[in-house]
């Protein structure tokens, strides 16, 4: 008798065998969903582990995969938060979980970034004498067919990482002469926590002003001690991750901030971060300001007993930003008056302006304004008042 031909699935027949096919299977999945396929995933890891035992070549091919995309992202500028929050908004907890593990794995490649790896938890837990996914899958309770399925949304999302501008490096490139006054810095930090804390709006933003009193100050000063020296530092860059809902709102928060400390700003709504241009002591203070005073608009916009639907909520905070804006130029400008150097100081912040000017057309060479709507008057009325009961001086005084 003849031999008889067992007639198999398609699929079965072009199933991995080497971690190389594996890896390659996996990559072509996650293009899948990264093209926005639906159900990609779920389908490739039901034929890539069929079985309840996950294959010693898959896991080898995932870790390649992982380590490919990783390098890729790493190189296009992606910080270790950067990557820690976009996957935040884009993908569930186990791929996140995955896409972590990951960056831990691949973080002894670049050096000057443990210390950002371990703020978002990218930390090698796994022992280094079996496969990181079969202990990845255990750690998480999830099947074979589970685990591929997060991996290739993992990859997916990766595949979807563009190159940022500026790329992120891994430590602030401060010049050597800009000593940062950890006493100062203190002293705003303190201002900021009290004005978080307070359950009093007009304390909180007289507060706030007190901060942002404290850092035109010391602003002042460091660049007229600087402007004899010789050298010219290149204006740096931050990312300022925003939290839904209300970000185009928020993002006008930061441009207001940025522009009273001397900085320049602009949004990218497809990732919610607002990258802002300038020097690296005025960097920190936009990151410091605006990361308090968000938390308490949201605070003052929550707690108004109109403001109960999106278009009150949104108009607020446009409103709140737009006055905030107004009080902080006036109060850099009092600042400004009462400094006693004011002569000699303005020359030089007018090259200051021009440097960051030119470095953040550089960087952006195409930026359109876009403005943001205000449906509600209420919303309007209330965010003006709320930040219109800042005192711009020392409590007090």
């Amino acid at each position: 008798m003849g031999k008889q031909k067992r007639r198999v699935p398609a699929e079965e027949t072009a199933r991995p065998r080497t971690a190389e096919e594996f890896g390659d299977a996996l990559l072509a999945a996650a293009s899948e969903v990264a093209r926005g396929v639906r159900g990609a995933a779920g389908k490739s890891a039901n034929r890539l582990a069929p079985d309840l035992e996950l294959p010693a070549e898959a896991a080898e091919g995932a870790h390649r995969a992982g380590q490919h995309l990783i390098a890729r992202v790493c190189r296009g500028g992606w910080l270790p938060e950067d990557l820690q929050q976009a996957a935040r908004r884009r993908v569930d907890e186990f791929a996140r979980s995955f896409v972590l593990d990951a960056l831990a794995a691949y973080g002894e490649q670049f050096p000057g970034r443990q210390d950002q790896l371990d703020e978002v938890g990218a930390v090698r837990w796994w022992t280094e004498s079996e496969p990181h996914l079969p202990q990845w899958a255990a750690k998480h309770i999830l099947t074979p067919a589970e685990a591929l399925t997060s991996v290739i949304e993992a990859l997916g999302f990766l595949m979807t990482l563009p190159a940022l501008t500026p790329p992120g490096t891994a430590t602030p490139a401060r010049p050597a002469h800009h000593a940062v006054d950890e006493k100062k810095l203190s002293r705003v930090r303190a201002l900021l926590a009290k004005a978080e804390s307070s359950s009093f709006p007009e304390e909180a933003e007289a507060l706030s002003a007190k901060a942002q009193e404290l850092m035109t100050r010391y602003a002042f000063d460091r660049v007229l001690v600087e402007a004899g020296e010789a050298g010219h530092d290149v204006p740096a860059s931050r990312r300022i991750w925003l939290e839904t809902p209300y970000v185009d709102a928020k993002s006008l928060l930061v441009h207001v901030v940025a522009k009273a400390n001397r900085c320049r700003a602009v949004f990218d709504p497809r990732w919610d971060f607002v990258t802002v241009v300038g020097d690296e002591d005025d960097l920190d203070s936009v990151t410091l300001l605006t990361t308090s005073l968000l938390v308490q608009a949201t605070r003052a916009m929550i707690t108004d007993p109109a403001g109960r639907d999106r278009a009150f909520r949104k108009s607020f905070l446009v409103s709140y930003a737009t006055r905030i804006g107004e009080r902080l130029e006036k109060a850099a400008a009092v600042t400004l008056t009462a400094t006693p150097d004011a002569d000699r100081l303005l020359p030089v912040l007018a090259s200051h302006e021009l440097k960051v000017n030119a470095a953040f057309t550089t960087l952006f060479p195409q930026v359109v304004g876009k403005s943001v709507t205000v449906r509600s008057h209420e919303g309007w009325h209330a965010g003006r008042s709320a930040a219109d009961r800042a005192r711009l001086h020392e409590p007090g005084s």
